[in-house]
């Protein structure tokens, strides 16, 4: 794996004698970009009605600040991981990262909502460049499966850090200091990055032939089509799904996506090899993805919305509620990255999807009488732990035979998968709920039972989709040994 550690594309790949001994630092580090990408898409949620009033947005256009940052980083992600590939991901990292601080400040100081959104559409495409480059980094680092998993275990707790303190922080800043400081924290992590990552990870990109470019027909399909069918998730939020503003975006995107499959058939270079999904244990896995965010997202947002129009609770006391969450999914993931290496990537991310979706079940119990005790948390630790124990494995069997050739574009597939199952689960669960609540209130049920029957049932579709997962995983995924196999890491053991 020479083009590790070599500015130029190698004419061909050398194994890897050493690991590269800076690689725990850089994880250190990387994990700390990860985090601080991630906390934006979270920190937004709870101080949305600060910004609102602030910046003077009405509710169609406040949906933005949220819309503009998951259109763009959706979108995206398949174009910024290719791009890391070839390009350089080192390269691409840091110019994902610049342009993540410069968007965030732009953000934290918007006077007006074209600044706002403008910034947030900046964070989206920013995070489309860092993201994928950052895990494909990671996929070259650690080369040795026990030590992948356990670095890949690590990125996962981040995740479910990020996800859950996003929250808590949000709430401490908005009641204590003032929203512009969600944006402005990321200015020191940022800077961070930008002067230590160079000294910690050597560049890094695919082998090419001589004078080969991107593939722009792969690249402009591609992206075009995520960016037609995430709009058209996010508006059918607001408009009915047979509408015209929702079903002609996603049969552009749909037609754009085909457009794409046909051009890469006859690339000579494509952005997107389709001998990469020929690989069943990273197809299935990032399919089931998209059931897993579309659960997860709707969740988080669903009890928000809940702790804070049905509990009364405050910014602050919500985030706070959210802790478990975190606590539960990181004690998952270190039971789940001890578990891959004894029993498989199969059985560890069936059984937690499968759990997952029985957290759900238990939490759509909810009435407008329960307690936080009684109601919440129940559901909450086992959903969290079994979320937590799904991680690990799901993240690498993503990456599962994943070379140095294809590491970006693996990470950015996978980051795709998440983000459109994101948008996925807000535009039918959520309006699911949203949808329900409103045919009771026009019955005559009081506003706060119809709410919380709508979570109710959105909730229990969340479950369905988590068991739906976890059948699939049994069903379709390959069985992978035991311990975690790949062409880089096979091609160090032959070489030692």
């Amino acid at each position: 794996m020479a083009d590790v550690h070599t500015g130029e594309a190698p004419a061909s790949e050398e194994p890897q004698q050493h690991a590269d001994p800076r690689r725990w630092r850089a994880l250190v580090l990387l994990c700390a970009l990860q985090f601080m990408i991630l906390l934006d898409m979270t920190v937004v949620n709870v101080a949305l009605p600060h910004i609102q009033d602030s910046l003077g947005f009405s509710e169609s256009g406040l949906a933005w600040v949220v819309n503009g940052y998951v259109l763009m980083s959706g979108g995206l992600l398949l174009f910024g991981g290719r791009s890391a590939d070839i390009y350089g991901r080192r390269r691409l990292l840091l110019i994902g990262v610049g342009l993540f601080a410069l968007s965030s400040a732009l953000c934290g100081a918007a006077v007006s909502q074209p600044m706002m959104i403008v910034g947030r559409i900046g964070q989206g495409i920013a995070e489309s460049i860092a993201a994928p480059a950052s895990l494909g980094m990671i996929a070259l680092l650690f080369t040795d499966p026990q030590e992948r998993t356990k670095a890949l275990g690590a990125w996962g707790g981040i995740i479910a850090l990020a996800g859950t303190s996003g929250y808590v922080i949000s709430g401490v800043l908005t009641d204590v200091v003032s929203w512009r400081w969600i944006f402005f924290v990321n200015l020191p992590i940022a800077l961070a990055v930008l002067v230590l990552l160079p000294r910690m990870v050597s560049e890094s990109r695919m082998v090419r032939a001589k004078n080969a470019k991107l593939d722009l027909a792969g690249a402009v399909t591609s992206t075009a089509g995520l960016f037609a069918i995430v709009y058209g998730l996010l508006k059918a939020a607001e408009s009915p799904w047979g509408s015209a503003p929702v079903v002609l975006p996603l049969a552009v995107g749909a037609g754009l996506i085909l457009t794409m499959l046909i051009v890469e058939r006859r690339a000579t270079d494509p952005l997107i090899p389709l001998s990469f999904f020929a690989n069943r244990t990273r197809t299935v896995i990032n399919g089931v993805a998209l059931l897993f965010m579309a659960a997860f997202i709707s969740y988080t947002f669903m009890m928000t919305l809940f702790e804070q129009h049905i509990l009364d609770y405050s910014p602050l006391q919500t985030g706070l509620a959210w802790l478990p969450l975190g606590i539960g999914i990181g004690v998952g993931i270190g039971l789940g990255t001890a578990f891959v290496p004894r029993v498989g990537v199969k059985a560890v991310a069936g059984v937690g999807y499968i759990g997952a979706g029985v957290g759900l079940a238990l939490t759509s119990m909810i009435t407008v009488e329960s307690t936080y005790v009684g109601g919440i948390l129940p559901g909450m630790a086992v959903f969290g732990l079994f979320a937590g124990l799904s991680m690990p494995a799901a993240t690498n069997a993503a990456l599962h035979g994943v070379t140095a050739q294809d590491s970006g574009l693996a990470s950015g597939v996978q980051n795709t998968a998440l983000q459109v199952g994101s948008a996925l689960g807000l535009a039918a669960l959520v309006t699911l709920a949203l949808r329900g609540a409103g045919e009771q209130i026009q019955r005559g049920v009081a506003a706060e039972i119809a709410t919380t029957a709508g979570y109710s049932t959105a909730l229990r579709a969340g479950a369905v989709l988590m068991v739906l997962g976890g059948v699939l995983i049994f069903a379709l995924l390959e069985r992978v040994a035991t311990e975690l196999r790949d062409p880089v890491a096979e091609s160090v053991e032959q070489a030692g």
